[in-house]
C-alpha cells in the first residue's frame, strides 16, 4: 500500500476466530490500523498484535450486553462513502469519519444456538446478530471501495494480495457477493425458525454446499448438492470409502433409496435405477434382504444403485459379488449405514469403478419438513406423505371375500413399498415373501402399469398382492389381475367405477381393501 499520513483501518469483529491473528498480522504489515471490538481484540492482544478499540472511534463504550457496541455514524460511514466522490471524500474529512477500507465480520452462532433441542425464544434471540449483518451489508455494498471478508477460507489469499495492492475489483465484488449470499443465508434460518406458517409471503431457503458432484445428470452438465443447516439427513453424514464421486444421477438414486428404507425398522434393501425401485424387499437381516431386492428383478438392477437400512457385513457384500460372478452384472454405487472392512475389501475387488459410500444411522424424517418441487420461474413446497401407517386405520374390506391376517400384513407392506414408487405405479408383492414381484412405474396408463407389473411378476402373481397408488377408473384392472391369479387387492377407491370393480373381484373371488388415500408420488 501507499504510505500516507491517513490512517486506513481493518475492522475485525468476528465471533468464529479461526485464522484471524494471521489475518491481523498480516494486515498490519500492508500498513492497515486494525480496529475491533470485545472479543477479537481480546484475541488479538493475547496474541500481541497492536489494535484500536472500536469505542475511540464511536465515542460510546459497548453497552447493552453487547447489543450495542459497532452500530454508529462514524463507523457505518467510515465503510459507506464513495472514495471516488470528492463530496464524499471531503465530508468525510469535516466530519472526522475513519477509513474503513477493510471489514472482516461472521456472525453470532444463531444455526449453532438452535439446534439445541433445548433451545429457549431468549436464547435464540440473543444470538441474532445485528452489528454484524449491518457492517457487512454496508461494506458489500461499497465493494469498489472496501473489502468485505465473511470467510476465514479467504483469509490468506486476499490477506496476500492486499499486500500487494493487487485485489481486483472483480474479485471485490465476488467477496461482496458472498457477503451478500452470508446474509440471506443467516436471515432465512432467523425467518424459518421463528415462523408458524407452512407458506409465508415470502420465502428464502437456506442451503450450504456440500458436495460438488462429478457432474449433473449428464455429463456435459454440472451439479453440486446444497444442505439445509441443522436438517436431519444421512446426506450430511455421506462419506466416499471407495470408487467413483457422485454425479445427480447417483445422488438422486441415493436420496429415492433412502425413502423407501427409511420407512421401515426390519432390514430392508431397494435397488434404484433412475429414481425408480427395480426391487423393494424386508428381511431377518440385510443380507437376506439385498438378495430378495436383487431376485425381484436382476435384469434392471444391472448398474443399479443399492440402498440398505442396516450396516453391511461380509455376508451381504458376497451377494453383489455373486451377482457380478453369475450374471456379469454391475452395481453403480453401494450406500449404506456403515461397511465392514472385509465387505469394503470384496467390494473394491468385485468393481473398481463402483463406488461404495456410508452415511451413518438414518434419523427420522423432521416433522415439518417439506417437499420442495422445482417448476419455471420457481418452486412448489407441500407437506410431505411421511405418516404412511396412520392411514391404515382407514382402510375398509370391500368384498365378500376378506383378508387373512398374512395378507393384511402383506397388503400393508405393500402400500409402503407404493408411496415411495413413482405415479402412476402398480405393483405386485409376493404372497408370503416381504418383496416386490412386479413394478409397473411411472407409466400414462394405469391398465399398462397393471400390464407391465403383472408380466414381470409372471408365475409370482399367483395369490400375490397386487396395490395401486390410486383408484382403478375401470373394471379392466381388477380382471386382468385375476387372469394372472391374484388374490388380494390394494387401491384407493373412489372412482365412479368401483361397483364395477367389487363386482369382478367378488366374481373372481379376490379380496380387496380401499385405502381412501392416495400415494401418488413424483
Amino acid at each position: 500500500m501507499k504510505k500516507s499520513s491517513r490512517k486506513n483501518f481493518a475492522l475485525l469483529s468476528v465471533f468464529d476466530k479461526t485464522g484471524i491473528v494471521e489475518l491481523a498480522t498480516s494486515l498490519k504489515k500492508a500498513g492497515f490500523e486494525i480496529l475491533t471490538t470485545g472479543g477479537t481484540a481480546k484475541k488479538l492482544t493475547g496474541a500481541g498484535v497492536g489494535v484500536t478499540h472500536v469505542e475511540k472511534i464511536t465515542g460510546n463504550p459497548e453497552s447493552f450486553d453487547g447489543r450495542m457496541k459497532t452500530i454508529s455514524f462514524r463507523i457505518e460511514s467510515g465503510i459507506l462513502f464513495d472514495r471516488k466522490n470528492q463530496k464524499h471524500l471531503q465530508e468525510a474529512s469535516e466530519l472526522n469519519v475513519p477509513h474503513i477500507d477493510i471489514v472482516v465480520c461472521n456472525l453470532y452462532p444463531f444455526e449453532q444456538t438452535i439446534a439445541k433441542k433445548t433451545v429457549s425464544v431468549s436464547d435464540a434471540v440473543e444470538n441474532i446478530d445485528v452489528g454484524g449483518p449491518t457492517m457487512i451489508r454496508a461494506a458489500a455494498k461499497n465493494f469498489k471501495n472496501v473489502v468485505v471478508l465473511v470467510d476465514p477460507a479467504d483469509y490468506a489469499w486476499v490477506a496476500e494480495k492486499t499486500q500487494k495492492n493487487s485485489l481486483s475489483e472483480y474479485e471485490r465484488q465476488q467477496l461482496a457477493a458472498k457477503a451478500f449470499y452470508h446474509l440471506s443465508f443467516y436471515d432465512s434460518q432467523i425467518a424459518h425458525h421463528f415462523s408458524d406458517q407452512l407458506f409465508p409471503e415470502e420465502l428464502t431457503l437456506p442451503g450450504r454446499r456440500a458436495i460438488s458432484l462429478r457432474y449433473g445428470e449428464n455429463a456435459h452438465q454440472q451439479a453440486a448438492l446444497y444442505l439445509t443447516p441443522n436438517t436431519a439427513t444421512p446426506f450430511a453424514s455421506l462419506k466416499k470409502q471407495w470408487g467413483r464421486d457422485l454425479s445427480l444421477t447417483n445422488l438422486t438414486d441415493i436420496n429415492a433409496g433412502l425413502e423407501v428404507v427409511r420407512l421401515f425398522t426390519s432390514p430392508a434393501a431397494v435397488v434404484i435405477k433412475h429414481n425408480n425401485p427395480c426391487g423393494i424387499a424386508l428381511g431377518e437381516n440385510a443380507k437376506e434382504a439385498l438378495q430378495r431386492a436383487i431376485d425381484a428383478d436382476p435384469e434392471s438392477a444391472f448398474g443399479g444403485v443399492i440402498v440398505l437400512n442396516k450396516p453391511m457385513d461380509l455376508r451381504t457384500a458376497k451377494i453383489i459379488a455373486s451377482f457380478k460372478e453369475e450374471t456379469k452384472g454391475n452395481m453403480d454405487i453401494v450406500a449404506v449405514p456403515e461397511i465392514g472392512k472385509d465387505a469394503l475389501g470384496l467390494l473394491s475387488k468385485t468393481r473398481k469403478s463402483m463406488g461404495i459410500y456410508t452415511f451413518g444411522e438414518i434419523p427420522e424424517t423432521p416433522k415439518g419438513r417439506m417437499d420442495t418441487k422445482w417448476i419455471d420461474g420457481g418452486f412448489i413446497l407441500q407437506t410431505r406423505d411421511d405418516e404412511v401407517e396412520a392411514g391404515f386405520k382407514d382402510w375398509k374390506v370391500v368384498t365378500k371375500k376378506k383378508p387373512s391376517a398374512k395378507q393384511r400384513e402383506q397388503m400393508q407392506t405393500a402400500w409402503k413399498f407404493i408411496t415411495r414408487i413413482k405415479s402412476n405405479a402398480v405393483i405386485v408383492v409376493d404372497k408370503k415373501l416381504p418383496m416386490t414381484r412386479g413394478i409397473g412405474t411411472g407409466q400414462t396408463s394405469r391398465v399398462r402399469a397393471v400390464k407391465i407389473a403383472l408380466s414381470q411378476a409372471g408365475k409370482f402373481a399367483d395369490e400375490a398382492v397386487l396395490a395401486s397408488d390410486s383408484f382403478f377408473p375401470f373394471d379392466d384392472s381388477v380382471k386382468l389381475a385375476t387372469e394372472h391369479g391374484i388374490k388380494t387387492i390394494v387401491q384407493q377407491g373412489g372412482s365412479i367405477n368401483d361397483k364395477a370393480s367389487i363386482e369382478a373381484a367378488d366374481r373372481a373371488g379376490i379380496c380387496m381393501v380401499f385405502t381412501n388415500r392416495r400415494a401418488f408420488w413424483h
